[in-house]
């Protein structure tokens, strides 16, 4: 058995048991992350693909109903009437899926305002609504950063959006288990919409496609354009045929090399473009939250291995010819191995692979083509025809 169970085939398979119709979908994510675009590109996608899809978006759904409440100020309501004003809503979202709706719900798990740190939502709810996907979606500190100042009047720290993120992740995690009691909740990036919008619809539609994990070295090829590209094709090419949890849509360590060249420099502050905008961040604060990045960064990896059905690492030729394989990559291989998942290997360079990486493999291919002829004898593939975007 694998480390805990996935949303997958088991998940519609008790949803058609209850004869139930209909898919529903929890989707959380911390304040900044302006989870509503992200989602209306999910209902495009269902829409094209001929699935009709409500998205609710509780915190609107929330004002529309307290007129009286100034914009931006509904967490300064006491907690006894924001609980009515969601249990509200949520009962209009329940109706509409008893009808065999397709719905996705756009809300929070936690809200930490001035009342402190509480859950925001409701069990008894939640327990009737009984979703059949829980997902929190995430973004890169520097992203939610720059929504933040130019969204929201919210005083925060680089450390706090941080804790945001993990409160948000862990809270719908430990959702989903007591509500329905079969597996973890998923966590999606929310940037790279393109390709994870596709990805949240065929988790919600194509339960039967394989869930991919990409793995491949970062930092050792930052200067080597070409090997890049060879990456982002493998990624892409994965992306096309398979639901992917791919750990670089999130690139925060760029922040920390940023920092560290700035202060040989003797810069106090570092510029970083995010959205099409150049934002200064305090060289200081990034480093202050530098253990935390790391710290998120090796547990959500190990957990969106943990998401997936397997692991597809794919290792370049360094232009000396030697292997492009870094003690990041060969954890992500040796953690996927003992979660008992599918270990597949694309091993460019000429020299044979040693057995740190041989042991811990499936299968190992000298090609992407011959990883995807083997997917396709075995299943793994159905349909060569990609969802439409």
């Amino acid at each position: 058995m694998s480390n805990g169970p996935t949303p997958g085939r088991s998940l519609f398979d008790r949803k058609r048991r209850r004869g139930r119709k209909g898919v529903r979908a929890i989707v959380t994510g911390q304040v900044g992350l302006d989870k509503k675009p992200f989602l209306e590109q999910v209902v495009q996608i269902a829409r094209r693909n001929g699935h009709e899809v409500a998205l609710f978006n509780v915190g609107e759904r929330m004002c529309a109903e307290a007129p009286d409440i100034v914009p931006r100020r509904i967490l300064d309501l006491p907690r006894q009437r924001l609980t009515a004003l969601r249990r509200s809503v949520f009962k209009d979202i329940i109706a509409e899926a008893s009808t065999g709706a397709n719905v996705i719900i756009n809300t929070h798990a936690t809200f930490r305002w001035k009342h402190g740190l509480f859950h925001a939502y409701d069990h008894s709810q939640m327990a009737e609504l009984d979703a059949d996907l829980y997902v929190t979606l995430v973004d890169d500190l520097d992203a939610v950063h720059e929504r933040l100042q130019r969204e929201h009047e919210i005083h925060h720290t680089l450390k706090d959006i941080l804790v945001w993120r993990e409160e948000e992740t862990v809270v719908t995690e430990a959702m989903a288990e007591a509500v329905s009691g079969y597996g973890r909740a998923l966590v999606i990036s929310r940037s790279n919409p393109k390709i994870n919008a596709l990805s949240l619809y065929r988790l919600m539609f194509e339960p039967g496609r394989k869930r991919v994990y990409p793995s491949f070295p970062m930092t050792h090829v930052l200067d080597l354009p070409e090997v890049l590209a060879e990456i982002d094709h493998f990624r892409n090419v994965l992306a096309e045929h398979f639901i992917t949890f791919d750990p670089g849509d999130l690139d925060e360590k760029r922040l920390l090399f940023e920092a560290g060249e700035a202060t040989k420099r003797g810069k106090e502050h570092v510029a970083i473009e995010v959205h099409g905008k150049e934002v200064m961040l305090s060289v200081a604060e990034i480093t202050q939250v530098a253990r935390d990045i790391d710290a998120q960064i090796y547990a959500r990896d190990f957990k969106l291995i943990e998401q997936a059905d397997m692991i597809a690492s794919y290792i370049p030729a360094l232009p000396s010819g030697r292997p492009a394989i870094s003690s990041g990559v060969e954890r992500e291989l040796q953690h996927a191995f003992e979660s008992t998942k599918d270990v597949f290997v694309i091993w460019r360079p000429d020299d044979e692979p040693s057995p740190f990486v041989t042991e811990t493999a499936t299968a190992v291919f000298r090609s992407i083509e011959e990883l995807f002829a083997y997917c396709r004898e075995r299943g793994h593939i159905r349909d060569s025809r990609p969802s439409h975007l």
